[in-house]
């Protein structure tokens, strides 16, 4: 992906996970939901505020758990890349999620699963099994990495 200097300066602050997009989730309860996502889908919790906000990370990504009120219906989700969709999903169902869809592979060379949380966010789960051209099944790529020679 190109570097655009406008986004991650070069200092590194401890106070702030070192991911370039860190949406913020309100939950009710943070800590029962930070147990939560632990546990059911493997986040580390890296910085506690009090107990009305947590800093998350899974993978080099990051979420913000902050207390207030769940959105009734969220109008977005929230996409996690995992190296196995299928055992990601067998742990979250043993640990309680609500599956919308089980993994199922795409032409576009992703397997995916969706799962509900605790408040109701939706997560998609994504793990890569191959590169594929997004021309072959209609997408056109706009940036990224030029084609191979």
């Amino acid at each position: 992906m190109p570097h655009d200097p406008g986004f991650l300066s070069g200092t590194e602050n401890l106070s702030m996970p070192a991911a370039t997009v860190i949406p913020v989730l309100h939950y009710p309860d943070v800590p029962a939901a930070v147990a939560w996502l632990v546990r059911v889908f493997g986040f580390t919790e890296r910085l506690r505020i009090g107990d009305h906000r947590v800093q998350m990370t899974i993978g080099n990504g990051a979420i913000v758990v902050a207390h207030g009120d769940a959105p009734v219906d969220p109008e977005f989700s929230l996409m996690v890349r995992v190296a196995s969709a299928d055992q990601h999903a067998s742990r979250a169902t043993a640990e309680g999620a609500e599956l919308h869809s089980q993994p199922q592979s795409f032409p576009y060379g992703e397997r995916q699963y969706t799962a509900s949380d605790l408040a109701g966010y939706v997560w998609t789960f994504s793990q890569s099994e191959r590169d594929v051209d997004p021309g072959t099944w209609g997408g056109e790529l706009l940036t990224g990495r030029p084609d191979k020679a």
